[in-house]
Protein backbone atom coordinates (compact mmCIF):
# COMPACT_ATOMS: atom_id res chain seq x y z
CA UNK A 1 0.00 0.00 0.00
CA UNK A 2 0.79 3.48 -0.71
CA UNK A 3 1.77 6.34 1.98
CA UNK A 4 -1.47 8.29 2.28
CA UNK A 5 0.53 11.61 2.99
CA UNK A 6 2.32 10.72 -0.15
CA UNK A 7 -0.20 10.45 -2.59
CA UNK A 8 -1.79 13.95 -1.19
CA UNK A 9 0.98 15.75 -1.88
CA UNK A 10 1.36 13.78 -5.63
CA UNK A 11 -2.46 15.37 -6.08
CA UNK A 12 -1.67 18.87 -5.48
CA UNK A 13 1.24 19.03 -7.75
CA UNK A 14 -1.29 17.48 -10.16
CA UNK A 15 -3.75 19.78 -9.46
CA UNK A 16 -3.68 23.31 -11.71
CA UNK A 17 -3.68 26.26 -10.41
CA UNK A 18 -6.22 28.95 -10.49
CA UNK A 19 -3.72 31.03 -12.77
CA UNK A 20 -3.68 28.16 -15.10
CA UNK A 21 -7.59 27.20 -14.93
CA UNK A 22 -8.57 30.64 -15.82
CA UNK A 23 -5.92 31.14 -19.16
CA UNK A 24 -7.73 27.44 -20.11
CA UNK A 25 -10.94 29.40 -19.78
CA UNK A 26 -9.97 32.29 -21.47
CA UNK A 27 -8.77 30.26 -24.60
CA UNK A 28 -11.84 27.99 -24.44
CA UNK A 29 -13.99 31.23 -24.33
CA UNK A 30 -11.71 33.09 -27.09
CA UNK A 31 -12.45 29.59 -29.19
CA UNK A 32 -16.07 29.81 -28.75
CA UNK A 33 -16.47 33.39 -29.35
CA UNK A 34 -14.29 33.70 -32.24
CA UNK A 35 -16.61 31.19 -33.97
CA UNK A 36 -19.93 32.64 -33.05
CA UNK A 37 -20.29 36.04 -32.85
CA UNK A 38 -18.28 38.57 -31.44
CA UNK A 39 -14.78 38.52 -33.52
CA UNK A 40 -13.42 41.66 -31.82
CA UNK A 41 -13.69 40.20 -28.24
CA UNK A 42 -11.77 36.97 -29.32
CA UNK A 43 -9.47 39.30 -30.48
CA UNK A 44 -9.19 41.48 -27.09
CA UNK A 45 -8.89 38.16 -25.12
CA UNK A 46 -6.44 36.28 -26.95
CA UNK A 47 -3.90 39.90 -26.93
CA UNK A 48 -5.14 39.65 -23.19
CA UNK A 49 -4.01 35.87 -22.76
CA UNK A 50 -0.91 37.15 -24.84
CA UNK A 51 0.02 40.03 -22.59
CA UNK A 52 -0.27 37.76 -19.88
CA UNK A 53 2.17 35.49 -21.09
CA UNK A 54 4.65 38.39 -21.31
CA UNK A 55 4.36 39.32 -17.92
CA UNK A 56 7.67 37.06 -16.57
CA UNK A 57 9.19 38.57 -19.39
CA UNK A 58 8.65 42.37 -18.59
CA UNK A 59 9.60 41.90 -14.96
CA UNK A 60 13.08 40.98 -15.82
CA UNK A 61 13.39 44.35 -18.07
CA UNK A 62 15.12 46.55 -15.44
CA UNK A 63 13.18 50.00 -14.00
CA UNK A 64 15.78 52.30 -16.04
CA UNK A 65 15.00 51.05 -19.32
CA UNK A 66 11.93 52.97 -20.49
CA UNK A 67 11.69 52.04 -23.93
CA UNK A 68 9.08 49.53 -23.55
CA UNK A 69 4.98 50.81 -22.92
CA UNK A 70 2.85 47.60 -23.10
CA UNK A 71 -0.68 47.72 -23.51
CA UNK A 72 -3.51 46.57 -25.05
CA UNK A 73 -5.42 49.25 -27.29
CA UNK A 74 -9.16 48.91 -27.91
CA UNK A 75 -9.49 50.49 -31.04
CA UNK A 76 -11.10 49.33 -34.50
CA UNK A 77 -8.44 46.51 -34.53
CA UNK A 78 -7.21 45.78 -31.29
CA UNK A 79 -3.49 45.74 -30.61
CA UNK A 80 -0.99 44.67 -27.84
CA UNK A 81 1.28 47.35 -27.79
CA UNK A 82 5.29 46.62 -27.01
CA UNK A 83 6.91 49.48 -27.38
CA UNK A 84 6.06 52.73 -29.81
CA UNK A 85 7.05 50.77 -33.16
CA UNK A 86 5.91 47.14 -32.36
CA UNK A 87 2.72 45.61 -31.74
CA UNK A 88 0.95 42.46 -31.56
CA UNK A 89 -2.61 42.04 -33.88
CA UNK A 90 -4.40 38.72 -34.45
CA UNK A 91 -4.46 38.06 -38.20
CA UNK A 92 -7.59 38.01 -40.53
CA UNK A 93 -9.21 34.52 -39.07
CA UNK A 94 -8.43 35.83 -35.62
CA UNK A 95 -6.51 33.06 -34.59
CA UNK A 96 -3.56 33.80 -35.54
CA UNK A 97 -1.04 36.38 -33.69
CA UNK A 98 0.98 38.42 -35.95
CA UNK A 99 3.46 40.57 -34.36
CA UNK A 100 4.40 43.60 -36.54
CA UNK A 101 7.09 46.86 -36.47
CA UNK A 102 6.56 49.73 -38.20
CA UNK A 103 9.69 51.43 -40.09
CA UNK A 104 9.82 53.88 -42.23
CA UNK A 105 9.85 51.71 -45.01
CA UNK A 106 6.64 50.13 -44.12
CA UNK A 107 5.29 47.61 -41.76
CA UNK A 108 7.35 44.38 -41.64
CA UNK A 109 6.07 41.45 -40.05
CA UNK A 110 8.19 39.66 -37.54
CA UNK A 111 6.31 36.63 -36.21
CA UNK A 112 3.29 34.65 -36.71
CA UNK A 113 1.61 32.01 -34.96
CA UNK A 114 -1.21 30.68 -33.72
CA UNK A 115 0.74 29.80 -30.24
CA UNK A 116 1.35 32.23 -27.71
CA UNK A 117 4.54 30.80 -26.63
CA UNK A 118 6.13 31.61 -30.29
CA UNK A 119 4.97 34.85 -29.81
CA UNK A 120 6.24 35.01 -26.50
CA UNK A 121 9.47 34.24 -27.63
CA UNK A 122 9.57 36.68 -31.10
CA UNK A 123 9.04 39.51 -28.20
CA UNK A 124 11.65 37.86 -26.38
CA UNK A 125 13.95 38.36 -28.84
CA UNK A 126 12.88 41.93 -29.83
CA UNK A 127 13.16 42.73 -26.20
CA UNK A 128 16.41 41.58 -26.08
CA UNK A 129 17.73 43.31 -29.51
CA UNK A 130 15.80 47.17 -28.55
CA UNK A 131 17.99 46.83 -25.28
CA UNK A 132 21.80 46.42 -26.88
CA UNK A 133 20.45 48.97 -29.43
CA UNK A 134 20.14 50.67 -26.50
CA UNK A 135 23.52 50.18 -24.78
CA UNK A 136 24.83 51.12 -28.19
CA UNK A 137 23.39 54.23 -28.30
CA UNK A 138 23.72 54.92 -24.59
CA UNK A 139 27.80 54.50 -24.86
CA UNK A 140 28.91 57.66 -24.83
CA UNK A 141 32.12 58.26 -27.23
CA UNK A 142 35.11 60.32 -25.22
CA UNK A 143 35.62 63.89 -25.77
CA UNK A 144 38.96 65.28 -27.09
CA UNK A 145 40.84 66.80 -24.71
CA UNK A 146 40.58 70.82 -24.08
CA UNK A 147 43.86 72.65 -23.09
CA UNK A 148 43.01 75.37 -21.38
CA UNK A 149 43.09 78.77 -22.78
CA UNK A 150 44.74 81.95 -21.88
CA UNK A 151 43.05 84.94 -20.68
CA UNK A 152 40.52 86.36 -22.51
CA UNK A 153 41.25 89.13 -25.32
CA UNK A 154 40.12 92.87 -24.84
CA UNK A 155 37.30 93.84 -26.04
CA UNK A 156 37.51 96.84 -27.74
CA UNK A 157 33.81 98.69 -27.89
CA UNK A 158 33.69 101.04 -30.74
CA UNK A 159 32.06 104.58 -30.53
CA UNK A 160 29.68 104.86 -33.30
CA UNK A 161 30.50 108.08 -35.51
CA UNK A 162 28.04 110.95 -36.88
CA UNK A 163 27.93 110.92 -40.97
CA UNK A 164 26.42 114.12 -41.49
CA UNK A 165 23.27 113.43 -40.04
CA UNK A 166 22.27 116.62 -40.80
CA UNK A 167 23.62 116.74 -43.80
CA UNK A 168 21.80 114.73 -45.02
CA UNK A 169 18.38 116.05 -44.45
CA UNK A 170 19.44 119.26 -45.55
CA UNK A 171 19.97 117.63 -48.59
CA UNK A 172 16.65 115.85 -48.64
CA UNK A 173 14.52 118.92 -47.81
CA UNK A 174 16.02 120.70 -50.67
CA UNK A 175 15.30 117.97 -53.25
CA UNK A 176 11.95 117.73 -52.16
CA UNK A 177 11.29 121.44 -52.73
CA UNK A 178 13.08 121.02 -56.24
CA UNK A 179 10.63 118.57 -57.19
CA UNK A 180 7.77 120.71 -55.48
CA UNK A 181 8.95 123.38 -57.73
CA UNK A 182 8.98 121.27 -60.52
CA UNK A 183 5.68 119.97 -60.08
CA UNK A 184 4.31 122.99 -59.83
CA UNK A 185 6.29 124.47 -62.67
CA UNK A 186 4.88 121.50 -64.99
CA UNK A 187 1.10 122.15 -63.55
CA UNK A 188 1.09 125.74 -64.72
CA UNK A 189 2.95 124.98 -68.12
CA UNK A 190 -0.01 122.50 -69.18
CA UNK A 191 -2.98 124.83 -67.87
CA UNK A 192 -1.56 127.24 -70.31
Amino acid sequence: MSDPQNTGSEARELRPTLREALRRARIEAADRTGVVVELRDAEVARLEILNEALDPLFAQVPEKVDLFDRGISQGETPRLWIDVVAHVLMGRDKRIYRFVQDTRFGRIVLAESHDASVMVDAVTDYVARRMIEREHAMVATPLPAVEPLGPPPPVLVATPRRRGGFGMFVFGFLMGAVALFGLALFASLRNL
